[in-house]
């Protein structure tokens, strides 16, 4: 998945002793490809589950609303730390955020490519997005503080961005070689070695920052968390209860409450997490609502597309992987353009584009059934979606952080990056609630009797004609995901033409290096 997890820090003024500018070079060769790696780390944990959740569902008995938790539970736990994270590294050092996210997240790996029951594998992936909340925002800090301003941070920003465009690619293609080629497990087994390595060369690649002094505000990274938490289970509990069972809506109220009480926290604060007149601003407002749509439409995407490829069209896991390069391919090609496009044009017409032509490739994976095939049906769509996804990253970024005060640029930016995981999170669960309920109705509709259960989509032990309705079922649940993602992402546009309003001459005057 092109998943961009950059975060700049909350204070990027810290340095190591002696300054950026006396660290040897070799040590800053070091210390950069430490911190791609971690930063790769990050990434590939968000996509390289994808391609191996047929094979999760089968060995751990997942039904299809359960699996969606193997993708939130890293997400949710990711999204909603995410600004503790960068306050911690603050805190207490860079280094030591940087060692001992990368220690959590490498043991949290071990312990979840372990697994023999769905609550330990939901336990370690929650472990991972807590282990990448730390970890994230400490390895951007130490960039920002190991590398001089100008020419060498801009260098290091550089292959920083490459390696985070390049994650979620590689994820879905490394994902479903493991998966065929060793294990599921080895999806989550693939962070050891490296994490291990991250760990050794750390101490000597970095200096340790100056603490800074502050309250962490736990009560708001708790509120915030568990309160998102529970509004995803109470929507994923709609797949299998009525809208108006107790079990879908006191969740919901709960974790409705948990976020109001977040906001009053916040506003009481004298350290929050997120400064409530961050969304002072109309543009910034607008990119986190827009970067929460993509976020969603994102994880449908590739949630969907993954379970349709290997479950309907019989594609291997390797297969699959290399299957979603289209989509790379598009958004590689059109974030260049819009890099090189946002001086003149400002963020808004690239983000009015960019949406219309994702929302246009989810309506046209809305067509997909039993009968599609991978060229003439997902081809195209695919290579639309990342060209839309690629036209939007830049823009949205910009939007976030143009105007907003220099103490408060890192937590701009890392908002509309935690919006993103939230975003996934929520968005799989409303829309995969909506693609099981329909999938449900259409098999009741095919198979009277069958109570409309499509789980264990084990085609080849089935009789073929309840393949067949199996197969039908699932692609007409699928499809009904997509156009509402397709239309979803037509409220983006809406949004982004009423509420982006940065100037081509504010976009130019902005280092786009130091925001993606």
């Amino acid at each position: 998945m092109s998943e961009k997890s950059s975060v700049r820090p909350e204070a990027v003024t810290d340095r190591p002793a002696g300054g950026a500018a006396e660290t040897a070079p070799a040590r800053k060769g070091l210390a950069l490809a430490l911190i791609a790696t971690a930063q790769m780390m990050v990434v590939l944990d968000v996509s390289i589950v994808n391609v191996a959740l047929p094979s999760i569902q089968q060995a751990l008995d997942y039904s299809t609303t359960d699996l969606e938790w193997v993708v939130n539970a890293y997400a949710l736990a990711f999204g909603g730390l995410l600004l503790l994270g960068g306050r911690i590294a603050d805190k207490f050092g860079q280094r030591r955020a940087f060692i001992g996210g990368a220690a959590l997240l490498t043991a949290a790996s071990l312990f979840g490519g372990l697994a023999t029951t769905q609550e330990w594998l939901l336990a370690a992936r929650g472990l991972q997005g807590v282990a990448a909340a730390l970890l994230a925002p400490a390895a951007l800090a130490l960039l920002t503080s190991t590398f001089a301003p100008g020419a060498e941070r801009n260098k290091a920003m550089g292959v920083y961005g490459a390696v985070a465009g390049l994650g979620g690619a590689l994820g879905n293609v490394l994902g479903g070689v493991f998966t065929d080629a060793l294990s599921w497990r080895w999806v989550l087994f693939v962070n050891v070695p490296i994490g291990l390595l991250v760990l050794l060369g750390a101490p000597t690649a970095f200096r340790e920052t100056t603490p800074n002094r502050g309250r962490l505000d736990l009560p708001g990274a708790l509120s915030v968390t568990a309160g998102m938490s529970l509004i995803v289970y109470g929507l994923m509990n709609a797949a299998s209860h009525d809208w108006g069972d107790t079990a879908t809506i006191a969740p919901i109220v709960a974790g409705a409450v948990l976020l109001a009480a977040f906001l009053l926290i916040e506003a009481r604060s004298a350290s929050p997490l997120m400064p409530l007149r961050i969304w002072a601003s109309a543009a910034r407002s607008g990119a986190y609502v827009i970067m929460l749509t993509i976020g969603a439409a994102l994880m449908a995407l590739f949630y969907f597309l993954t379970l349709f490829i290997q479950i309907v069209l019989g594609f291997s896991p390797m297969k699959t992987g290399f299957a979603f390069l289209a989509f790379a391919v598009g958004a590689a090609v059109t974030a260049t353009v819009s890099s090189q496009l946002i001086g003149r044009t400002g963020p808004r017409p690239l983000l009015g584009v960019g949406t219309v032509v994702f929302a246009a490739a989810l309506f046209w994976l809305s067509t997909l059934g039993a009968g599609s095939g991978y060229a003439a049906d997902l081809l195209g769509p695919l290579i639309l979606a990342g060209a839309g996804t690629g036209l939007c990253f830049v823009p949205l970024a910009l939007a976030a952080v143009a105007g907003v005060r220099d103490q408060e640029a890192g937590v701009a930016s890392a908002l509309l990056n935690a919006g993103q995981q939230v975003g996934a999170a929520l968005g799989l669960a409303v829309l995969g609630t909506i693609a099981a309920n329909a999938t449900k109705d259409r098999m009741s509709e095919l198979m009277p009797g069958s109570g409309g259960d499509s789980h264990a989509p084990t085609g080849g032990q089935m009789p073929p004609q309840v393949q067949h309705a199996v197969h039908d079922a699932l692609s007409h649940g699928y499809g009904v995901a997509f156009l509402v993602a397709g239309f979803v992402l037509v409220g983006a546009f809406v949004i982004a033409l009423f509420t982006i309003r940065v100037s081509a001459e504010e976009a130019a005057r902005t280092d786009i290096a130091a925001v993606v």
